[in-house]
Formats: C-alpha cells, structure tokens, sequence
C-alpha cells in the first residue's frame, strides 16, 4: 500500500526563500564619514516597498534588510555574516563600497551565495573564474578614470593635473586607472599627488598642497560627496 505525507509534498527551498517571501540583505554605510552614499540603500528600500505594495514579485513579497556599516570592511565582515548565518537571506544584493565588498566577496561565493549588483568599482570583483557567485553593478572605476584622462588629452594635453584621491580600494583604482591611460605622458603632467582618508574632516590642506605645486587641473579619486563637494568649494575660494 501506497502511503503519501504531507510533507513529501512541500516544495524544498534554499535559504531566504519562502512561497511568501524573498529575503535579501544588505549592508550601507548609514553612519560615518560616507553616510551620504546611503541614499542608495534608503531608495532600494523605498522601491522594494513599492514592489510590495503592488504584490510583489510572483506572489513572494520582499523582505530587504539592510544594516549599517559605517563604510568600514571588519564591519561589513561582521555585518554580512550576520545576515548569511542568522537571517539566511538568499542574497546580499548591491551593497555599498569597494573595499567593503572586496572583504566579502570571498566568504560569501565559498558559501555559495550570490553577491548580486555589488556597488564597488574595483577590478578585483570581476572575477568569474574565482567569484563566481558575485556580479557587479557598474563600470570599473579604472575605466572611469581612463575616460576622463582621456578626456584631458584631447582637451587639454599640457594639463599640469593634482590628483587627490581617497586612500583605500577605489581611490587607488581611479587613480592607477587615469595614470595609466595618460601613459608615457604621465610622469609629465600628473604634478602632485595627495591622498586623504575618509575620516579627515575636511580636505583643504590638500586642495592647498595641489596648488602651491601649481596644479591647474584637478582630479578628485573619490567616491565620497562630501570630500568632492568641500574640494569645488575650497578651489572657488582660492580663485
């Protein structure tokens, strides 16, 4: 005699997934000198609301949560974990940074989950062969920098440039990228380089090193809107 259980007909899914409900997480830095680039994280949730709101997607509403991580990679270390082993999300998608998510991108494909849309511009998250389970949102940001050099060859090849760049993953790739698109001309018209972390409160001291070195084009390598928008106010008071 044939006997049938309930339970042998419950459909088997993996961590994060319900008939109800999709579980992503994320991580932003909510705190912190780069809080201003938690919008991003704030209009996800707002759409994912909205998604919601409409049904969401084939019958399973989205459940997205997103922690703060102050734009620090041990925090983001801890903070991953925590929505992996204790909230089992599916995902973590489109989290916030190069080097957060470059301290990451490891522990999460050798745990098998996808790393989806990460937000981070460094070269080393393209990686199929090694990340198989991450993909990227964007461009590099060494390409990016490759097109404004680029940019200031054609339109301004005497250029006498000051690079101030944010002193970690994407500061660094943007600017390798843009010397190495100038190339030969590099060594010519990259006058000064100045570098700034992210928890300087304001970057004038640099803005003033670039033009004692007499610097008349400047490149800002940084991610970070606060540092970009206190660097175009320093200029204009200087003239």
């Amino acid at each position: 005699m044939l006997r049938c259980s309930p339970r042998w007909a419950e459909k088997k899914y993996g961590p994060g997934v319900t008939d109800t409900e999709i579980k992503l997480g994320q991580t932003m830095p909510y705190s912190g000198p780069a809080s201003g680039l938690s919008l991003v994280g704030r209009i996800q949730s707002a759409y994912f609301k909205l998604i919601n709101a409409q049904g969401g997607v084939n019958g399973r509403k989205i459940n997205f949560v997103s922690l703060d991580d102050g734009f620090s990679p041990p925090k983001t270390v801890e903070q991953t974990r925590s929505l992996v082993e204790g909230e089992e999300v599916l995902a973590i998608f489109s989290s916030m940074g190069s080097a957060p998510n470059v301290s990451v991108s490891k522990y999460l494909n050798n745990m098998h989950v996808p790393q989806l849309m990460a937000l981070a511009g460094t070269p080393k998250m393209i990686d199929p062969v090694n990340l198989p389970w991450t993909t990227t949102f964007y461009s590099t940001l060494s390409l990016e920098a490759k097109e404004f050099a680029a940019y200031l060859l054609e339109t301004k090849p005497n250029a006498k440039i000051g690079i101030i760049y944010q002193n970690d993953e994407s500061g660094k790739t943007y600017l390798e990228g843009m010397k190495a698109r100038l190339g030969s001309k590099a060594a010519s018209m990259v006058v000064k380089e100045v570098a700034f972390d992210l928890t300087y409160p304001t970057i004038d001291s640099q803005i003033l090193l670039l033009q004692a070195a007499g610097v008349d084009t400047v490149f800002f390598a940084t991610v970070a809107p606060k540092f970009g928008a206190q660097g175009i106010r320093k200029i204009a008071e200087l003239g």
